[in-house]
């Protein structure tokens, strides 16, 4: 009775307390909350985390139905989360050019429709690109779609706010948040219903041929949701404008940097894509033609060795130019810095070393976050992984995503006003109620869920990283950098269960780390703070940059030894945690004072 009623206080306290500081740019007089509104934004949030995490499940059912290589099947991810960065890119070039904010210039208000309206327009796209049967228009479907929620996401947070009292304002964000994180649970689980027709398993032989009524439903019922939500923002005269017109921060050269970085990724990348229409390639796919025509095991060995010769040198070529893409970016983060350390002016929020430094392990967090999961799927398919068809993978990837679940209901306890004994019990407990949730969603789906009970082991460890961490960001990154970098390692040194549960602990691990990357990032840099989180909202880039890597890196090395490239992203967020503590220092910066949010 204890314990339940320590729940109740909790998920009570969950909407109504203080979650993280907003910075309000208005005052207001108390007033009601606009829940219609409110639950229609939450809804919003919760299909954010739907469909980015249902990617997850897309990508191993494209490679089967389109019979792509690792790399075609992870620009799902580059479409997505590459939309994010030209989303925000664009807006900050607008805002420097005319001097004002558009989001700002439109009010908080007008740009969640438009975002709704763009989203929609993307769910249109994805119907008639799945009609047709054309995979890069399911590609430029799931762009428009991410586009439109960069606009959404770039305004949900303070327009939340505006829904209500804002001395309650941080909760309803947070209760957004909380819903965001359902939604990647669920969404593994309606997209794989929607791809693969049922829960039962099929062979990825048989995926191929599998309508895909089902995904047209899906995106119609997703379309019209949107339109749904857009009109009800918009018709609404409760819902206030929220206009802005607070003047940007300069940083010409700033804006001159991320358009050159812009550039140089489209350089590195175009050529990859042309890549696959080269002679070379169409030889490559003759050569595969030929051996599933023929059954004489001479001729299939020949003609396999010959395929090899002429697609080891594409490869390794594709990999150099995709290296290239990452070298850009960090390459051009480096040059912003030391260039602003000389001369400041016109570099604007980028002249402080914890943003740059930040961007970058945003960009490499978020990056290996979607890289686990995108490629688990492809992981499971080996035979000392179990030998799972696509069709059986849902399990896994919901707990994969369902671990950020896990960790982030978690993180809330730190945030709210208890007792120092009650945080420490629900901290302990919380981690588990979210487990159970996640185990429970998938068994009324009719997975059988005993394989992953024992991974509770792990969630363990997890709840005695919290109690090390002590809420402070530079030991959370430490403590779950290495927590992280270990799970890695030991994935990659085993085999099986072991090796699963190590994977899918790299959820467990990067799920508290954005707040705390983000705090360290932008404390200290004052008018800076707005132009800061733009930049930092770019690096969601790194979810559409790495994940492609680490999949031509398995079409060479395999998937399995690919998960180097996580294990050395949790190295440099390490390194990031330690170079970051020595420069705020230097600014007479508090680092056991900054709170960092565990969700975004």
């Amino acid at each position: 009775m204890v314990l339940l009623n320590y729940l109740k206080s909790f998920f009570c306290r969950f909407i109504s307390q203080k979650y993280y500081d907003i910075p309000l740019y208005m005052n207001q007089n108390s007033k009601p909350t606009n829940y219609p509104a409110l639950y229609t934004l939450i809804v919003v949030f919760f299909f954010w985390g739907f469909i980015a995490a249902g990617n997850s499940i897309f990508i191993p059912f494209c490679k089967n139905y389109f019979h792509l290589d690792q790399f075609q099947s992870q620009l799902i991810d580059f479409a997505f989360y590459s939309a994010y960065y030209v989303g925000a890119l664009a807006l900050f070039i607008f805002g420097t050019l005319s001097g004002r904010d558009l989001v700002g210039k439109w009010g908080y208000k007008k740009s969640i429709v438009y975002g709704l309206l763009f989203s929609a327009l993307g769910a249109a796209a994805m119907i008639v690109a799945v009609e047709v049967n054309v995979y890069m228009g399911m590609l430029i479907g799931l762009f428009i779609v991410a586009l439109g929620f960069s606009l959404q996401q770039t305004a949900a947070n303070p327009f939340a706010v505006l829904l209500g009292d804002p001395k309650t304002g941080a909760s309803r964000v947070n209760l957004g948040g909380a819903v965001n994180s359902f939604g990647t649970t669920i969404g593994p689980l309606v997209i794989g219903y929607a791809l693969f027709g049922s829960f039962e398993p099929i062979s990825d032989s048989e995926i191929s041929n599998l309508p895909l009524n089902k995904v047209v439903y899906l995106y119609i019922g997703v379309g019209l949701l949107f339109i749904f939500a857009a009109a009800l923002f918009h018709f609404s005269k409760r819902v206030p404008a929220g206009i802005n017109n607070e003047p940007m921060e300069e940083a010409s050269k700033a804006k001159r940097l991320l358009i050159i970085m812009t550039v140089l990724l489209a350089v590195f990348f175009i050529p990859v894509f042309l890549s696959y229409k080269s002679d070379t390639a169409i030889m490559v796919e003759n050569l595969e033609a030929q051996i599933n025509a023929t059954t004489d095991a001479t001729t299939i060995a020949a003609l396999e060795n010959q395929a090899k010769k002429l697609i080891h040198p594409l490869e390794l070529q594709r990999m150099a130019l995709l290296f290239g893409a990452l070298v850009a970016v960090i390459g051009a983060l480096v040059y912003g810095y030391r260039n602003a350390q000389k001369n400041s002016q016109g570099w604007g929020a980028m002249k402080y070393p914890q943003l740059i430094l930040g961007m970058l392990a945003l960009f490499i967090y978020v990056g290996i976050e979607v890289a686990i999961g995108s490629n688990l799927g492809e992981l499971l398919t080996l035979e000392e992984f179990g030998s799972l068809q696509s069709s059986e993978i849902t399990p896994y990837i919901s707990m994969y995503w369902g671990g950020m679940m896990i960790g982030r209901w978690a993180g809330a306890v730190t945030a709210f006003n208890f007792s120092n004994a009650t945080k420490k019990i629900l901290t302990a407990v919380v981690p588990f109620v979210a487990f159970g949730v996640v185990l429970s969603v998938n068994s009324i789906a009719g997975f059988n869920m005993s394989h992953l009970y024992f991974f509770a082991i792990c969630i363990v460890i997890q709840v005695v990283a919290f109690f090390i961490s002590k809420e402070k960001p530079v030991a959370t990154l430490v403590i779950f950098g290495t927590l992280g970098l270990a799970a890695m390692l030991v994935g990659l040194l085993s085999t099986g269960t072991v090796a699963i549960y190590s994977f899918l602990t790299g959820g467990l691990a990067c799920s508290i780390m954005w707040g705390s990357i983000f705090a360290l990032s932008i404390v200290g840099i004052g008018k800076y703070t707005e132009q800061g989180s733009a930049f930092l909202v770019m690096m969601i880039l790194g979810g559409g940059i790495i994940p492609p890597i680490q999949g031509k890196l398995a079409d060479i090395i395999g998937i399995h030894n690919s998960y180097i490239i996580p294990l050395v992203g949790f190295a440099y967020i390490i390194l990031f945690a330690v170079l970051v503590k020595g420069f705020l220092k230097k600014q007479n910066i508090n680092i056991d004072q900054i709170e960092g949010s565990s969700t975004h």
